[in-house]
């Protein structure tokens, strides 16, 4: 992955293992891989760097994803599913593989670990963007707020002056 010359085709255990592509084979999936690792958050540093956030100076849990990049997630901390937002919600499994349940619902009892991104103390709440519906109907009331202030300050008629 990145300039380093390894390859990011993550081995498949089992008898499909040999129908992967050889290393050197086009990625047709590459852009698709790259806009799901920015929309889910998946921007830890890749190795050989140290797990370290580059906004903060602490170090993560780094976990590679089902499409070849790392998330740093925020280490030793499970969560119950439930209490964190939808596309903060990741997975990690048996093989040490982390996955992003996007916006499904958690099962009842499912614990998740959160992206450190979230827990970041290096990044303003507006650079998190953790709940992007609510940040979009917070600007569209901050609007209409001027707007009504700008109603309320202009009299209706004007005062007469002489």
């Amino acid at each position: 992955m990145g300039d380093t010359g390894e390859s990011s085709i993550i081995p498949i255990c089992g008898p499909d293992g040999h129908r992967q592509p050889p290393p050197d084979a086009p990625r047709a999936w590459e852009n698709t891989d790259r806009a799901q690792a920015v929309m889910e958050g998946a921007a830890g540093p890749e190795p050989p760097a140290t797990p370290t956030c580059p906004n903060c100076g602490l170090v993560g849990d780094r976990h590679v994803t089902y499409y070849g990049v790392h998330v740093l997630l925020e280490p030793g901390m499970p969560v119950p599913a439930h209490m964190v937002p939808a596309w903060h919600r990741w997975y990690i499994d048996s093989n040490g593989t982390a996955w992003n349940s996007r916006e499904d619902e958690p099962m009842p009892g499912a614990v998740c670990r959160i992206p450190h991104r979230i827990a970041c103390p290096g990044l303003k709440l507006e650079e998190i963007g953790l709940w992007r519906w609510l940040d979009a109907v917070r600007a569209e009331n901050a609007r209409r707020a001027r707007r009504k202030a700008d109603e309320e300050a202009t009299p209706e008629e004007l005062p007469e002056v002489g």
